[in-house]
């Protein structure tokens, strides 16, 4: 690996750097070029597309078959491209904890409004506050050549998901026993550039709006989250409401941040574990370990294939590994530390963050005795429409208690994300939880 120290500000990068995407890198700054074997290949910039007539992922390359399987009897023989995570999955579950490994398809592709926006970011965008926030950047990638762990890990925090999305998933607590219940959630995620009006809030340091309804089981029905994400959580702490249905109130919820349990996980992930890392950094030292080749979760259209039950994926122990799929990609691998005085359920994290989408694939948890205690996976998949890449499934792996969370699950639903939905800013009022829980 290529060690970089983590100072907490960054000075803009020369533009002879910045120069080089587009060229020796990409517009967003991964390398363009393939790896010496060619099992990475170069990046072409070719759109592929990934979803059917009705809007939902469709799997463009089934014809695809694995070049091989990774288990409990070869592991050592790939351990150079494992992460701890995968190699205690292994142990823990050596009859049926397996990693399918398929052709790496680089397919992420961006709008050419994107592109622009990021080589202007590369030599404007800062970081502010010790690293707690951003300034000076128009795009979604504000640091595509980064020069320290703050810098990816925003980069992973900013990165498009679309402008204004609403969708209805499922998620799943897996007990020890393999036993769960489905939870099933309506999402809104919007930015403010793609709400109809203002709405009167601080745009400059406003990254988007969340809402999380739930709509079943019977016992949680009506109860509805809110969150206001600031850039800068220093300058502004996060904006987090709750609606009780059961007591028909609505109240803040500081605690929806860092290590406070997660909306509707039933305890068994914390707030910060959602879209696999999220919220201030403030609270660790990011050291930046460099890029290295892993293999990696990616492409993942088959596990989200509507011909597949919830039953079909959601297994004992862990999902099932018949309908993953693992690349072999460049990632940039960051040390999270807590910070001395600092607390946290995760003394360390490391995570795994794609060089073509900025997006964490991977996170190794680790509590305070230094043990490898969470596993968590992003299940890459690109969306054709709107051009962007996202996950089509989550999951964290509770190493100890041998239980597990999955997230976003949609094959069984009847409507697909709605990139299209036009949003007003008294969508995202306490008020309107109210209204909407009702």
């Amino acid at each position: 690996m290529l060690l970089a120290a983590s100072p907490t500000t960054q000075a803009k990068i020369d533009p002879e750097v910045a120069a080089k995407l587009g060229n020796a890198l990409t517009p967003v700054g991964a390398e363009k070029k393939a790896n010496v074997s060619g099992s990475i290949p170069a990046w072409d910039g070719q759109v592929v597309e990934t979803m059917d007539k009705e809007g939902f992922l469709k799997n463009p390359f089934q014809q695809d078959k694995p070049l091989y399987v990774v288990n409990s009897k070869n592991i050592n023989q790939y351990s150079d491209v494992l992460t701890e995570g995968h190699k205690a999955l292994i142990k823990a579950f050596p009859d049926s904890y397996k990693i399918p490994v398929y052709k790496t398809r680089r397919t992420t592709v961006y709008s050419t409004e994107l592109y622009e926006k990021a080589k202007l970011d590369a030599v404007a965008a800062e970081l502010a506050n010790n690293g707690n926030g951003v300034v000076n950047f128009k795009g979604n990638v504000p640091f595509p050549v980064p020069a320290n762990g703050l810098e990816v890990y925003w980069n992973h925090i900013n990165r498009f998901k679309g402008g204004s999305m609403q969708w209805g998933s499922i998620l799943a607590p897996v007990q020890t026993s393999g036993s769960y219940s489905l939870i099933k959630v309506q999402d809104k995620l919007v930015w403010p550039d793609y709400l109809l009006d203002s709405g009167g809030f601080n745009a400059d340091n406003l990254l988007y709006f969340y809402t999380r309804k739930v709509t079943a089981p019977a016992r949680m029905t009506g109860n509805v989250q809110l969150v206001r994400e600031p850039l800068d959580h220093i300058k502004e702490a996060r904006g987090a409401w709750v609606y009780n249905a059961g007591q028909r109130r609505v109240r803040r919820a500081p605690t929806i941040a860092y290590d406070g349990p997660a909306f509707a996980s039933e305890g068994m992930r914390t707030s910060d574990n959602i879209d696999m890392f999220n919220g201030s950094p403030d609270r660790y030292n990011m050291k930046l370990l460099g890029k290295k080749e892993m293999l990696i979760p990616y492409n993942a259209y088959q596990v989200a294939s509507r011909d597949l039950k919830y039953s079909d994926i959601i297994k004992k122990g862990h999902i099932n590994q018949e309908y993953v799929r693992y690349e072999l990609h460049r990632v940039w691998v960051v040390e999270a530390t807590l910070k001395e005085g600092e607390r946290h359920i995760y003394a360390k994290r490391v995570f795994y963050v794609d060089e073509d989408t900025w997006q964490i694939a991977h996170v190794d948890h680790y509590d305070e005795r230094g043990n490898l205690w969470r596993v968590g996976e992003g299940y890459m998949a690109f969306f054709s429409k709107p051009m962007m890449s996202w996950y089509s499934l989550g999951t964290l792996y509770d190493l100890i208690a041998r239980r597990y969370f999955v997230d976003w699950l949609m094959n069984e639903e009847s409507k697909p994300i709605d990139f299209s939905r036009a949003a007003r800013s008294r969508d995202f009022t306490p008020s309107s939880l109210r209204r909407s829980g009702r």
